[in-house]
Formats: C-alpha cells, sequence, structure tokens
C-alpha cells in the first residue's frame, strides 16, 4: 500500500493540471486565438492582402499538432469575392445621329490663335483640328498632337508624302516629286519612318485620325496616280502598305481617312483608288464653292452629294467633310452656310464637317466675316452639334443604311413594285462637274 507523501501529492497535483491543460484549457486558447485573428498562427503578425484574395485563396489557419482530444474548429466559410463593376463603354465619337465641326488651319498646332478666333465668332469650339504635316521632315513630334488634345480636340493629320518646300509653281509641275513617287512607298524607302509615325502615335494613347494622301483622284500631288510616272493601281498598293505596318507595330486607335477630291471632269475613277472597306475608316470629301469652275453659285448639297452618290455604290463608310469653304465674292458666304446647317440633317451618313479657316486663293475664313460668323454660330447651336471628344472616344465606324422608299400600291395590272424589305436602287445622278480645291499645301512638322 503506497504512503501518501507531500512529494506523491505534489506529483498528481502536476499531473493533473497537465492533463486539464491538453485536454480542455489548451483547446479553449487555440478556439479564442482563432476567432480572434484567423489568419495568425504560432505568434506570426498576419500578412497584409486585398480583402477580397485574403477570403478567396487563404488557406486554412495551421495549427500546431497537439494529443488527442477534440477537434480542431473548421477554418470560416470562404466567400467568392464580389463581382467586377462592368467596364463602360468609350464614348462614341460623334455619338449617333449627331454632326461634328472641325477647322483646318494653316498653322495647325503650332499656332491656335486662328483656332481661338474661330471659336470666339462662332461661341462654340470645333470638335477636330485638322493640319498638314509632310514627309520631308522625317520625324514624329508628339507635342502637336497633346498640344490639340489638350485642348479636348481630336487631332487629324493630313499626312502628305511628298516636300511640299519643292513645290512646282506651274499648276501641272505640282505632282513631279520623283523621289515620292507610290512606287518608292511600296518598295519600302520610307518603311523606317512610316514605323517611327506608327510607333508614336500607339504611344500616344488615344485615338487620331490620319487623313493618308488625299485628293488622290487628281493630278496635283505627286501621290496622284495621274502625276509622278504613277501607275494604275500603285495608290491602293501605298495605301495598304503603309496600314499594315501601322498594324503590325499595334497602332490601332487610328481612324484612316481616306479623302479625294469631289469628282470632276477627268478625275481618276474613285473605285480604282478605293483600298477597301478593311483599310478605311472614314471617307473624307474636299469641295469649295468658289474655286475655278465653281464660280457659279452651288449649295452645299450640289457640291458634294453627287460624289457621294458614286462613292455608296462601293461603300457605306461614314463620310466627313475634310475640307470645305465658300467665297464671298458675290456676298453670299453667309447663306451658303446657313444652307449647309439646313441640309446637314437630311445626311446621316456625314458625321462631320471641317471648315477650311484659312486665307488662299480667296479668304475662306468664317471669322473673318461678321455675317457668316453669324450665320455659323446660329447652325452650331443646334443640340445636333455638341458632340464633345475626350481621349476615351472610339470613332463612329458605321452609319445606318437608308431606309428603302415605301412600296408603291399595286394596281390592278400594274408591277407590284418593291416589296416592303426590299431596296430599291436611287435613281441616277450625272456628277457635276467641280474643280480642285484651294491648294493649301503642308504645314512644317516642326
Amino acid at each position: 500500500m503506497l504512503r501518501i507523501t507531500v512529494p506523491r501529492v505534489a506529483a498528481l497535483v502536476a499531473l493533473a493540471l497537465m492533463v486539464g491543460y491538453t485536454f480542455v484549457l489548451a483547446p479553449r486558447l487555440s478556439r479564442a486565438q482563432h476567432d480572434q485573428d484567423p489568419y495568425s498562427f504560432a505568434g506570426a503578425a498576419p500578412t497584409a492582402m486585398p480583402s477580397w484574395l485574403t477570403t478567396a485563396l487563404a488557406a486554412p489557419p495551421t495549427v500546431s499538432a497537439v494529443p488527442a482530444g477534440p477537434a480542431t474548429p473548421a477554418a470560416p466559410e470562404a466567400t467568392a469575392p464580389p463581382a467586377p463593376a462592368p467596364t463602360p463603354q468609350p464614348p462614341q465619337f460623334p455619338p449617333a445621329g449627331s454632326t461634328f465641326t472641325g477647322i483646318m488651319t494653316k498653322p495647325g498646332p503650332y499656332d491656335l490663335g486662328p483656332l481661338d478666333e474661330f471659336a470666339a465668332a462662332v461661341k462654340h469650339q470645333p470638335n477636330v483640328l485638322e493640319f498638314s504635316v509632310g514627309w520631308w521632315d522625317r520625324k514624329f513630334d508628339r507635342r502637336v498632337f497633346d498640344t490639340v488634345a489638350e485642348r479636348g480636340i481630336m487631332p487629324m493629320v493630313a499626312w502628305e508624302p511628298w516636300d511640299y518646300r519643292k513645290e512646282a509653281k506651274e499648276d501641272k509641275l505640282r505632282g513631279e516629286q520623283p523621289e515620292y513617287a507610290l512606287s518608292t512607298i511600296i518598295d519600302g524607302k520610307f518603311d523606317d519612318y512610316i514605323r517611327t509615325w506608327a510607333e508614336g502615335v500607339k504611344g500616344l494613347g488615344y485615338p487620331v485620325a490620319l487623313r493618308f494622301a488625299h485628293e488622290m483622284n487628281g493630278y496635283w500631288y505627286p501621290w496622284a496616280e495621274q502625276a509622278n510616272g504613277n501607275q494604275r493601281g500603285q495608290y491602293v498598293q501605298a495605301w495598304r502598305h503603309v496600314h499594315d505596318i501601322f498594324k503590325q507595330v499595334g497602332a490601332t486607335r487610328v481612324t484612316w481617312v481616306w479623302s479625294p477630291n469631289v469628282d470632276y471632269e477627268n478625275a481618276t475613277s474613285l473605285s480604282s483608288l478605293y483600298p477597301g472597306d478593311d483599310y478605311v475608316d472614314w471617307i473624307g470629301l474636299s469641295g469649295y464653292y468658289g474655286t475655278t469652275g465653281v464660280e457659279k453659285y452651288k449649295s452645299f448639297e450640289q457640291i458634294f452629294q453627287p460624289t457621294i452618290d458614286q462613292i455608296r455604290a462601293f461603300s457605306r463608310k461614314p463620310v466627313v467633310i475634310t475640307e470645305t469653304g465658300a467665297t464671298d465674292t458675290s456676298g453670299l458666304k453667309a447663306q451658303w452656310i446657313t444652307e449647309m446647317f439646313a441640309q446637314l440633317p437630311q445626311h446621316p451618313d456625314i458625321i462631320g464637317v471641317i471648315w477650311y479657316e484659312s486665307r488662299k486663293e480667296v479668304d475662306w475664313r468664317v471669322a473673318a466675316s461678321p455675317a457668316a460668323s453669324e450665320a455659323f454660330a446660329a447652325g452650331v447651336a443646334a443640340p445636333r452639334y455638341n458632340t464633345p471628344w475626350t481621349v476615351h472616344s472610339e470613332p463612329a465606324l458605321t452609319v445606318a443604311p437608308p431606309a428603302p422608299p415605301p412600296a408603291p400600291a399595286p394596281g390592278p395590272s400594274a408591277d407590284p413594285g418593291p416589296t416592303a424589305t426590299g431596296t430599291a436602287k436611287p435613281p441616277a445622278r450625272k456628277p457635276t462637274p467641280t474643280a480642285t480645291r484651294p491648294r493649301s499645301g503642308s504645314t512644317p512638322a516642326g
């Protein structure tokens, strides 16, 4: 029989305390610590992580091994991360049913004085500033784009493959610059320069419009097929070559503007010069009231509609009037502008109008005439011209097809005509011969 001694009693008490701690107190302490901070363990501080990522990815807390006893409490049930907010769609420029307005000036972003004078005269800021850059400079200058974009205005560059400083004085020789023949573009002579521009445009981070080699259906530029020893089909090859380099570089926020002159007698066929809808975003047109051959009054619609009819035979791309103006020689400039704004709503496929705000053969400026300024201000005040542009905007790339004309009521023996779902061919319209646009030339790129 064991004798009860003080040491033996002390040992039994110590053993009981150890058993109690192991099977009762220790699990409770562990559970309390877990409830207070489920991701801390072994004295380590919790790791800082985003709450939704921690909840989704954290593993159950680690617990040190202990003798058999009550089960370790389960980790808190993970909750799914909140659904990400839908990405807002970028605003379309211009919004459906709207028309933007812009101006083209000689100095472009190098002197914004003409832009400010125009905006003050018509009480409206243009949404687009178009300016010319010739290929002779061989540089890409980001500042000219940022200067425009910082104003909340979309930059549009008339990118001209020639050296305007060597422009011949004789009209028929203006397009003779063999170093800029279409074959030199096709053969890659300018690839390094084109790639520099593509990389520069890509780096902007916002959309710009590129009006490359415009008025190609005439004879007065080195890229026209009627000039400079160029051959039929080379314009399309050159356009696609330049476009493909931009695509290879990843410069995708470019609005490609294919921009002929309005059709006139002896002009090159438009359909033969069109690169295809995969290579064009907007179709631009140049046309003026008051150039040689158009001294007799013609309205905005009379100048542009015959050419638009031709274009609609091969493309439904949106149309932008990339250059227009009216003379005040006969005192009808304000009337012409008023009619332009009255006629534009009848042409929903025209999404933009850019005024040539400069002095060339005549003074085309709106700001130079109080009557013209008043007429322009009255027209542009309509809500459909409230078309803000931001660096997040994306260009409108489609326009609604024209509504088919109503089907005639069938008579007892008459041809029932087209069905309600058919589209009747519009009546043919003979193109109105018009002269070439004023020779605006090119603005130095520096």
